[in-house]
């Protein structure tokens, strides 16, 4: 079957109705530019990493997982491949919605999730609350988030408002395979460690160390995904020469092994 690319007018459509839920699934094609939705959005996606951006920051989407999108906050999507899939459903807020729908965030999906998101294949538009039983149905999706999402994980990167540090995050991205002391960065930026710890803090809300790894961890993820290299290619490309503390750090980080992601990675595609 020819698969279907994306239509971008569906967007209008999302909200032309305040009680409906609204499905749409397709391949992605070139990304979707900046936007926002009067209803919450969930969004899993299928071959490979999809980077999604807000004014705050820049978050990177692997398989096996899924991030919810508040009503009104603005983010642009970026695919990584045009092949990726992307599933959507909007919901309208419910009285009974938690502090849990307030935020942007990426969590883990387990088998039953897997099972529940393929049961919205056959959903595509508008869900009215008088289509029943197909509106309780879509509705309990949302109502079960909270309860098989326990663990947020923090595949996003904060961006900085400094100059200076802009300069820093383009410069650890371009050397993500050395093994930059703190003290060599401030050196080749000529800037005090004193300072420069302080810049962190304050623009990023982390450590240089806790960035760099994070970042080293989501760079990994893409190459395990777009570039489907090995685990221990990854590693050294990354900068780790110890296959144990790379799984340690990588597991710490994304909450699953990279040889159990490696086998993950082709589910569903």
């Amino acid at each position: 079957m020819q698969k279907e690319y994306i239509d971008k007018y569906y967007m209008t459509e999302v909200d032309t109705y305040d009680n409906s839920i609204y499905c749409h699934h397709a391949v992605m094609g070139e990304g979707v530019t900046e936007h926002s939705h009067k209803k919450g959005q969930f969004l899993y996606t299928e071959g490979g990493v999809v980077f999604l951006k807000t004014a705050e920051k820049s978050y990177f989407l692997p398989a096996r997982h899924y991030i919810w999108i508040p009503s009104y906050v603005k983010h642009s999507i970026h695919p990584s491949s045009p092949e990726v899939v992307m599933r959507n459903l909007y919901f309208p807020k419910y009285d009974t919605d938690t502090e849990f729908f307030d935020k942007v965030n990426i969590y883990p999906v387990n088998d039953l999730l897997i099972e529940l998101i393929m049961f919205t294949n056959r959903w595509n538009g508008n869900i009215f609350p008088e289509e029943e039983p197909r509106y309780s149905i879509a509705k309990a999706f949302k109502l079960i988030l909270p309860e098989l999402s326990h663990t947020e994980l923090p595949l996003a990167l904060p961006y900085p408002k400094n100059e200076k540090l802009k300069q820093i995050i383009t410069y650890l991205e371009q050397n993500i395979a050395e093994n930059i002391s703190f003290k060599s960065l401030a050196e080749h930026f000529d800037i005090s460690e004193r300072t420069l710890a302080r810049l962190f803090q304050k623009e990023l809300a982390m450590s240089y160390i806790q960035y760099f790894t994070i970042l080293r961890m989501l760079t990994s993820l893409k190459l395990l995904l777009d570039e489907k290299l090995s685990v221990n290619e990854v590693a050294l490309r990354v900068g780790y020469n110890s296959l144990p503390t790379f799984s340690n750090t990588f597991n710490k980080v994304i909450g699953v092994r990279p040889s159990e992601y490696v086998k993950n990675r082709n589910l569903l595609l």
